[in-house]
């Protein structure tokens, strides 16, 4: 485990904006208005990353107050420097959230739940810290099959280096589909519980685009990826250019699927 996550690095916004941010965007949008909460509402966004979800939270929810989370000081800076009131930045643990039991009507996190030490154990405490009858809801990418330029990804590097299986976000994260979301939310005692795939394009100017991210050491597979020697990298990069569907112009059109999971606090929420 601890050689896997040696490779979860996450702090450098700008490198993450070209490799993930870009597409996790369009899924915060269609997650935001999926969930249609009403205006006026206390949010908390755990694993706020560069502040992505919590930009929709303040353009589409109106709310009341809305703070996003994330252990990354890198990231927090980051989205502090592009917040717009009524958005505030902490440097946190998703594990430890730093408010009051019951102090939220929303809790929501964006593409973290997968990189917890524990996502029923965080998910538990997301319950806890929204009131009864509020709304718990994440999403998370379907690593397995349906995030198209990873799984191409990862397809391509343990064709080259059969050692690099473990590694594979679709073998690692299997929270990241539905019934195993389903249940997480349903075992932290949250009710209505509802999980639906949202699709985005990922429409890339050229295979470049595609693969230059991937040497940013932001994230799993850039951080494999990094820790190759060159003559091996390229072998991996030649192995994902076969892989990948050209259109006449030379572009690259995968797309990506999420899945997004919401739950009402009732009175039986986890303690």
């Amino acid at each position: 485990m601890q050689e896997q996550q040696r490779y979860d690095v996450w702090s450098a916004g700008a490198a993450y904006e070209r490799y993930m941010g870009r597409w996790s965007r369009r899924v915060a949008e269609r997650f935001g208005a999926w969930l249609g909460a009403a205006d006026g509402l206390r949010w908390l966004d755990v694993g706020c990353g560069a502040g992505g979800l919590t930009t929709v939270v303040v353009a589409r929810c109106r709310p009341r107050a809305v703070v996003g989370i994330d252990r990354s000081e890198g990231f927090v800076a980051q989205a502090r420097a592009s917040a717009s009131s009524p958005a505030h930045f902490v440097v946190a643990d998703a594990m430890a959230l730093p408010v009051r039991d019951e102090a939220c009507d929303v809790v929501a996190s964006g593409l973290v739940l997968n990189f917890l030490p524990s996502p029923a154990a965080a998910v538990a405490r997301m319950a806890r810290v929204t009131r009864p009858g509020g709304l718990v809801a994440a999403y998370v990418w379907d690593y397995a099959e349906g995030m198209g330029f990873l799984r191409r990804f990862w397809d391509a590097a343990v064709e080259v280096d059969p050692a690099a299986a473990p590694l594979d976000e679709g073998r690692r994260f299997p929270v990241c589909r539905p019934e195993a979301l389903r249940a997480v939310w349903a075992g932290a005692g949250l009710a209505d519980v509802s999980v639906v795939p949202i699709e985005v394009p990922t429409v890339f100017t050229d295979f470049a685009d595609l693969w230059d991210p991937f040497r940013a050491g932001q994230g799993p597979a850039p951080g494999y990826l990094a820790a190759l020697a060159p003559a091996h990298r390229e072998r991996v990069r030649d192995a994902l250019s076969a892989k990948v569907p050209r259109e006449a112009d030379g572009s690259v059109a995968l797309t990506a699927l999420a899945w997004a999971v919401r739950g009402r606090r009732s009175d039986r929420a986890a303690p």
